[in-house]
């Protein structure tokens, strides 16, 4: 029942292993980023990392799989992503640890949501003040 109801939610849900691979694809990440499941199943974050931000990335993935804790752990944060056609994307990320039973890493889940539109229009008045 768990797969069901997060292929039904509206945002974006990846989740990936200790080594950022994706397991985890569900609808709204298809829609969002435009790679089906089974293009992006099996496949590195890189798929949607923007290139000049994969290092920052990548640091602080490592970094937060190490020690079981991030940063922002629950706060959403504005970053830019990767849609499969090349474009630039502004999204709302929220991204915690997963952790087992005995309290073990098992990886990292992101929520995301596209707000590129209401970035876009923020700059575009803040421009014309």
């Amino acid at each position: 029942m768990a797969e069901w109801i997060i292929d039904q939610l509206a945002d974006a849900i990846i989740f990936t292993d200790r080594l950022g691979v994706i397991v985890r694809w569900n609808r709204a990440s298809a829609a969002l980023f435009g790679f089906s499941a089974e293009d992006a199943l099996g496949q590195s974050l890189d798929l949607m990392i923007p290139e000049h931000l994969r290092a920052s990335h990548w640091s602080g993935f490592e970094a937060a799989i190490t020690k079981g804790t991030m940063k922002l752990q629950g706060r959403p944060t504005l970053t830019r992503a990767l849609h499969k056609s090349g474009r630039k994307l502004y999204v709302e990320m929220t991204f915690a640890i997963v952790k087992g039973e005995s309290d073990d890493v098992l990886g990292s889940v992101a929520m995301a949501r596209d707000v590129t539109d209401r970035v876009e229009r923020e700059r575009a008045a803040a421009r014309a003040s």
